[in-house]
C-alpha cells in the first residue's frame, strides 16, 4: 500500500512540474498566438510555387523612452512653475549620464472647470460650470544606448513623482545590412530548392515561364506585448440570492516575439531580450505547361522603286 501511495504522489508531482515549466500563461484557456509571420501574395494560375522565408532577430543599439507628466494649478503661472520644479532637476541628472539625450515635448495646455451650486429658495438647485484652473501636459523623450540605464532613469523620475512610462521604442542602425543578408541567404536557399525540384520532376526549369516576388516585414517589441490573468476561482453554489464580491485580479504583461517555427532559416535564433524582428520572403512561380518561346522572328522590309519602305509579314525561322 505504501508503494502504491508513493507511485501516485510521484505521478502527481511530475504533472505539477510539467505544468510549471509551461508557465502561468496556460491559465488562459483560449490563448491564441497572433499570426505575425510574413505572407507575400502571389499571382494565381501557376503550377509550381517555391517559397523561402527567413527571419533575423536584431538587438537594438538605441532606445527612446517616453514619459508623460501632468500638472494642474489655479493659474497659468502656477502650473508652469510647478511643472518646471518637477522636471528640471530630474532632467539635469539624466543629462549627466553617458550617451543620453533628453527632449521635452509640449502636449497640451488647457483650462479645467468645476461645478458651482447656485442655491435658490423656491426652485431646484442649479449647477454652473466655472473655471477652476489649468492643466499642463508634457512628454519627456529620453534616448539612451544601454538598456540597463532605464532603471536609473526611472529612479530619478519617480523622485519627482513622474511614473507614467508611455512606451519604449527600439532602433537599430544595421537594418539595411540585415536585409541584404536575409536576401542573400534566401536566394541561395531558393536556388537549392530549384535544383531539388528539377531532379524530382525531371524538368529544366530554366526553360519555363517564371515569376518572382519578394518583400520585407519588421515588428518592434512595443507591438509584441500581450497580457493575461492567472488565477483559480472556486465555484460558489448558493440556494438563496446573494451578493458576490470578486477580488481584483492582477494582469501580467509579457513579451511574445514572432515564433520561428515556420521559417526556413533564422539569423540569431536565441532571443534573450526584446528585439527587432525582420522577416523576408521570396516566392518563385513556374508554369510547368508553358515553356519560354525564343525570339526567332525576323522582320523584312521591302524598298520599292519609288523609295518607299514596306513591311513584309515576319517569317518564323525554325
Amino acid at each position: 500500500m505504501k508503494q502504491v501511495t508513493f507511485i501516485l504522489l510521484s505521478v502527481i508531482l511530475v504533472k505539477l512540474c510539467q505544468g510549471q515549466i509551461s508557465g502561468n500563461i496556460n491559465y488562459m484557456h483560449q490563448i491564441r498566438y497572433p499570426d505575425k509571420n510574413i505572407e507575400i501574395s502571389f499571382p494565381t494560375g501557376k503550377n509550381l510555387l517555391i517559397s523561402v522565408k527567413g527571419m533575423a532577430n536584431v538587438k537594438a543599439d538605441a532606445y527612446v523612452a517616453i514619459f508623460n507628466v501632468t500638472q494642474t494649478g489655479k493659474t497659468a503661472e502656477e502650473v508652469n512653475a510647478l511643472m518646471d520644479n518637477r522636471i528640471n532637476q530630474s532632467l539635469e541628472q539624466i543629462r549627466k549620464k553617458a550617451n543620453t539625450e533628453v527632449l521635452v515635448d509640449m502636449v497640451s495646455f488647457v483650462p479645467i472647470y468645476e461645478y458651482e451650486v447656485e442655491k435658490k429658495i423656491f426652485s431646484k438647485k442649479t449647477y454652473n460650470e466655472v473655471p477652476a484652473g489649468f492643466e499642463l501636459k508634457k512628454n519627456i523623450h529620453i534616448k539612451y544606448t544601454n538598456p540597463n540605464d532605464l532603471h536609473g532613469i526611472l529612479t530619478i523620475l519617480t523622485a519627482s513623482e513622474i511614473y507614467d512610462l508611455v512606451r519604449v521604442d527600439y532602433f537599430s542602425n544595421n537594418l539595411e545590412v540585415i536585409k541584404k543578408e536575409l536576401m542573400t541567404k534566401a536566394v541561395a536557399m531558393l536556388q537549392e530548392k530549384l535544383k531539388i525540384h528539377q531532379t524530382l520532376l525531371g524538368l529544366k526549369l530554366d526553360t519555363l515561364d517564371k515569376l518572382i516576388t519578394d518583400g520585407y516585414k519588421a515588428v518592434l517589441p512595443v507591438e509584441m506585448y500581450k497580457s493575461y490573468q492567472a488565477y483559480n476561482s472556486s465555484s460558489l453554489n448558493t440556494r438563496k440570492a446573494a451578493t458576490v464580491n470578486q477580488a481584483d485580479k492582477s494582469t501580467t504583461l509579457y513579451y511574445q516575439p514572432v515564433i520561428d517555427k515556420e521559417f526556413d532559416f533564422v539569423i540569431n535564433p536565441t532571443i534573450f531580450e526584446p528585439v527587432i524582428q525582420v522577416m523576408y520572403e521570396i516566392k518563385l512561380s513556374a508554369d510547368l505547361g508553358k515553356e519560354k518561346v525564343p525570339n526567332t522572328q525576323k522582320e523584312y522590309i521591302l524598298v520599292t522603286p519609288s523609295g518607299d519602305l514596306k513591311n513584309i509579314n515576319p517569317v518564323s525561322i525554325r
